[in-house]
């Protein structure tokens, strides 16, 4: 009887509306009932998790007897690090120079599509399969190193130049990757989309990185500082195969089982937790963005409260109306994190007082704070996978004439532009499927750091019952934005 009653909605889908086969209120509670069913699943069948040393976060998780250690890497392998590392590293400076130097046309222009499409969403997706790679492979790493090696082949200066000239003060934690992080995000929503702007990006956070590493040397800042290392890093976490050691020249690879390194790892610091809530939120709020609701929220401005700052309607002052508009977003963009941090805490000490644990606050946040990273992944995916879709083999055919200028270097110019498209409804239901399938994943982890913290199986299942709540709210709102109809105007 209810499927035979739809409502009407518009769906996420190549900017194009799509009519729900069910409404949307059907959906949100099949994802809340999936959820209830996976937490019942979870707390029969999951075992008891690993112990772990305490204290011991995500960049210092070391094997574990779940993983499977590889056959170590030899010569040949080693040179074909050597050669991804200055391919790597060749892309960055090409991405530079086009940027800088070639055609003005973003859809002509290499560095837009290698950063944006192949750097900036692929690689959140190959980490998430393969594990931290980018640790091995960062060409900024890479460039540090090269610049320091001509010295005497790495003699006193270029020692000194990558030991750095200060400590990491211990206080400072990740919290510059989380302002770059928020930094960068706020760029790619404001004030991206010319390849100029994207090169004197680029060019600046080069020199930043060199300038870092002289101060605080390479391991560190590219351990805590360096926010693509801690992003990826994080989701490489949820990879089936760890790589132990994975900035120095003795690396280890184990298999282990998906989702494992999630369970193993803890955040370390208060800032490491604020950035993983950051990936979940700033990814959701792009996608909010994007609606109609949102825009009819400030332009339509039911409440008065821009007519309250401006004096007047905002239709009737344009040009100071959009000046705020900026501002509010960018509030609402930095204030994002927050905003997830505080119910996220709110479960955290629900769960302290259902547990009766004798465990600061402070800890228990820092053992769950790394839980909610296949949700973000989820998101990611969820509102970007389908530009990879369409734009990522587009770089084949800017790789023959990079700079726009009608070249043919390798005999592919002029294929591999036709963008892939799915049909609509299959992005939605993709899109639905993978939201739940992160939530669905989060309940696990989340189940197994809670059997190693509390240590039984029945005080597990009561701690996770607020969490359990914050992930079904969680899920409906992602549903409901994906449902909203998008707007081509952003009144910017």
């Amino acid at each position: 009887m209810l499927l035979g009653l739809p409502a009407t909605a518009a769906a996420h889908g190549f900017g194009r509306l799509y009519t729900l086969p069910v409404p949307f209120w059907l959906y949100a509670w099949g994802a809340a009932s999936t959820l209830l069913l996976s937490f019942l699943l979870v707390g029969l069948l999951a075992g008891r998790g690993a112990p772990a040393a305490p204290g011991r976060n995500a960049e210092q998780a070391g094997a574990r007897p779940a993983e499977r250690p590889l056959r170590p890497c030899g010569p040949r392998a080693r040179g074909l690090l050597r050669l991804a590392q200055g391919l790597a590293l060749g892309a960055l400076l090409l991405a530079i120079a086009t940027a800088l130097f070639g055609n003005r046309d973003p859809y002509r222009n290499f560095s837009m599509v290698a950063f944006w499409v192949v750097f900036a969403l692929g690689l959140p997706y190959l980490s998430a399969l393969l594990g931290n790679v980018y640790a091995r492979l960062n060409p900024w790493r890479t460039l540090a190193i090269v610049l320091a090696a001509p010295t005497g082949r790495l003699g006193r200066w270029g020692w000194a130049y990558l030991r750095g000239r200060w400590r990491w003060p211990a206080g400072l934690a990740e919290w510059p990757a989380l302002a770059l992080y928020l930094g960068f995000v706020w760029y790619e929503l404001f004030a991206a989309g010319r390849p100029g702007s994207l090169g004197r990006l680029l060019l600046a956070y080069t020199l930043l990185n060199l300038a870092a590493v002289g101060a605080f040397g390479l391991r560190a800042w590219f351990a805590r500082g360096e926010f693509f290392g801690l992003l990826l890093r994080l989701y490489g976490l949820l990879a089936p195969l760890a790589i132990r050691g994975p900035q120095e020249p003795g690396a280890r690879l184990a298999l282990r089982r998906p989702l494992q390194g999630l369970v193993d790892a803890r955040a370390g610091s208060a800032a490491l937790l604020l950035f993983a809530l950051a990936m979940l939120s700033t990814t959701a709020f792009d996608g909010l963005r994007a609606t109609q609701t949102w825009v009819a929220l400030y332009w339509a401005d039911p409440f008065g409260a821009v007519e309250a700052v401006l004096g007047s309607r905002p239709m009737a002052q344009p040009g100071p109306a959009r000046s705020l508009y900026l501002l509010w977003e960018s509030a609402w963009l930095l204030a994002s994190p927050l905003l997830y941090a505080l119910p996220y805490l709110a479960c955290v000490a629900a769960a302290k007082a259902l547990t009766r644990s004798q465990r600061p606050l402070r800890a228990l946040a820092l053992d769950f704070g790394l839980t909610l990273l296949p949700i973000a992944l989820a998101y990611h995916a969820a509102h970007y996978a389908t530009l990879l879709l369409a734009d990522g083999m587009k770089i084949l055919s800017l790789l023959s004439d990079p700079f726009g200028r009608g070249w043919d270097l390798f005999g592919t110019a002029w294929q591999f532009r036709q963008p892939i498209l799915p049909p609509v409804a299959w992005v939605w239901h993709g899109q639905v499927g993978l939201i739940l399938a992160g939530h669905v994943a989060s309940v696990y982890v989340a189940h197994r750091v809670a059997l190693r913290v509390f240590g039984s199986r029945g005080a597990a299942l009561r701690s996770q019952l607020p969490m359990l709540a914050y992930m079904v709210l969680l899920t409906i709102v992602g549903l409901w934005i994906l449902s909203q109809p998008l707007t081509a105007e952003r009144m910017m």
